[in-house]
């Protein structure tokens, strides 16, 4: 859950933090206060689009950040969190994302830098904010089907561990397949590019130590007067008319003769003795190089002919020889598939047949089990739905046949709905009315909140066109969520926020000419004041205050008996 929020420098507001709890949170205020624009903060923390026209008036960048808690480890948030090299501590999880000026953002997770999308997946994980006129989860068709599969999830995961695993090794089939089931023309053509390229490739006879031995011998053809000249006078230093070593060897025979008197000098003696004959080797070593320099200006030709070579096939086939290698034995390999194209075709359309039979039996299998799920899913949120007032409400769950196979099998999932009678059921999508659309998403939410994952769900004003009962119908099941799930919510209902078991308090003030919006929880003598401005308007009354208290009243009772 998200345990505390801070932001700073973003639109009207320069520095809030807040920490919230368990439950239910609403968030109240006047209009135009600054409610939306914590949801838009959240948003932005959580991967959504953001530009620098968000950063506060004379500020250089927008911060925002969150710490949640997820107290489960099971929790999917783990796994994304390991792909993505993120440790973990406490169960603490910390994002972070700076806003600057010329619109670019940075992002963290717990102090580690990411990729936007990388924050935009975990905060997926972490944060569900619903609107009235947001495209979500629930509003896209194609997340039906993964919706109904986290409803039958015990049933399905084990025949859908073994679907996946052969619809992999299909579609890495089906690759192969296509790529030698191309025209006759383009084989052709591919043949003959193919053929040319490897026998440039085997002419060349390139391996994968001789580009560093070349290098070597051209160093040393290069720099051979150098060589020559260098090891001539250590030579001649040591062995020639210098007479170095013969010095040395003077030098032996007297420390030796001054050991035989002293034991002192004997470990002297050894060491002299040890350099006179080491040099002794180096001067035969250095004689038997000389003797066999040679310089060969053809040879250095054919070096750098060699070389040109190496970065010639460079240009056409990797940039290092072992890359150059490689493509060599790719396209042998494509090449034999293409000369042996048909009998290689048969051999992979019949192993595709095999396949398209075992995926047809596991499919129909994963169809029947979330068949038999839509029928217990679409009674339990028409049961949700006739606490929400809407008793003539259908929903069911509608399947189509896929033309092919997908990673689901071959189901098309579309939740459809008619809420009024005598009308045909629709793609949820398509319903119009606001208030239906927040009961529909709420009902949907109350059936998913204790396993989908998310560890905090915001409403952003979702119980927009709805009143009396309806209303608080809607307060009532947007408690009911927040028993398996974190909730904060912006209301302007009373009943809903009767049912918080937070209230903040939003405001909006201007100091020095410039504007500030501030957030506070309120006690609760400021909470019957706040819930009787929202029933009443601007003018408060003792009568709009008892009507207050007595919705609190009744609110505590009836939050009593959920829990």
């Amino acid at each position: 859950m998200l345990r505390e929020l801070s932001i700073r420098n973003f639109a009207i507001i320069e520095d809030l933090t807040v920490s919230f709890s368990d439950g239910l949170t609403v968030l109240t205020g006047e209009t135009g206060a600054g409610k939306s624009i914590i949801i838009d903060a959240v948003h932005l923390l959580a991967g959504g689009r953001g530009n620098s026209e968000f950063i506060r008036h004379g500020a250089k960048k927008a911060e925002i950040g969150g710490l949640f808690q997820v107290s489960s480890d099971q929790h999917p948030i783990y796994k994304k969190l390991d792909e993505a090299g993120i440790e973990v501590e406490e169960d603490t999880i910390i994002l972070r994302r700076d806003l600057n000026d010329s619109g670019k953002s940075v992002c963290r997770v717990n102090g580690k830098l990411v990729p936007l999308s990388v924050l935009r997946d975990i905060g997926s994980s972490l944060i569900d904010i619903h609107g009235q006129h947001e495209n979500q989860e629930l509003m896209d068709e194609k997340q039906h089907i993964y919706l109904l599969n986290q409803f039958a999830a015990e049933r399905l995961a084990p025949i859908q561990e073994k679907y996946s695993e052969h619809y992999e090794a299909y579609r890495t089939l089906r690759k192969e397949l296509a790529s030698i089931s191309i025209d006759e023309q383009l084989m052709a053509q591919r043949i003959d590019l193919y053929q040319f390229q490897i026998k440039e490739l085997d002419d060349a006879n390139i391996n994968s130590s001789e580009e560093d031995d070349l290098l070597d011998e051209r160093r040393r053809l290069m720099n051979f007067n150098k060589i020559f000249e260098r090891s001539s006078t250590a030579y001649e230093a040591i062995q020639g008319e210098s007479k170095g070593l013969d010095w040395i060897g003077t030098a032996m025979g007297a420390i030796d003769d001054v050991a035989a008197i002293d034991e002192h000098f004997k470990e002297t003696s050894e060491a002299v003795t040890t350099a006179f004959y080491a040099l002794q080797d180096a001067a035969y070593q250095i004689k038997n190089i000389l003797d066999e320099l040679e310089f060969d200006p053809a040879r250095l030709n054919e070096v750098e002919q060699r070389l040109a070579l190496m970065q010639n096939l460079k240009r056409k086939y990797g940039s290092t020889v072992k890359e150059i290698l490689a493509y060599h034995e790719k396209i042998k390999n494509e090449l034999n598939e293409l000369l042996n194209r048909d009998e290689i075709l048969q051999v992979k359309e019949r192993k595709v047949l095999e396949m398209e039979t075992v995926l047809t039996d596991l499919a129909e299998h994963l169809s029947a089990v979330r068949k038999e799920a839509a029928i217990e899913l679409s009674e339990a949120i028409m049961a949700e739905l006739r606490e929400l007032h809407m008793e003539k409400a259908k929903f069911i769950v509608n399947f189509d046949l896929l033309p092919s196979f997908d990673a689901n099998g071959k189901d098309q999932v579309v939740f459809y709905i008619s809420t009024n009678v005598g009308e045909p059921p629709k793609s949820l999508p398509k319903i119009a009315s606001g208030g239906e659309l927040s009961r529909m998403m709420l009902a949907l939410k109350t059936i998913f909140s204790s396993s989908n994952g998310v560890t905090s769900i915001i409403f952003d004003e979702v119980d927009t066109g709805v009143s009396g009962r309806v209303a608080q119908a809607i307060a009532e099941k947007i408690a009911a969520i927040s028993i398996n799930s974190q909730v904060l919510c912006i209301s302007h209902l009373p009943q809903v926020a009767a049912m918080a078991d937070h209230h903040y308090f939003i405001k909006k003030e201007v100091e020095h000419d410039r504007t500030f919006t501030s957030l506070a929880e309120i006690d609760t003598k400021a909470r019957i004041e706040e819930v009787s401005r929202m029933m009443s308007g601007a003018e408060i009354t003792e009568l709009t205050l008892q009507h207050a208290n007595e919705l609190l009243n009744m609110a505590n009772e009836r939050k009593s008996k959920m829990r």
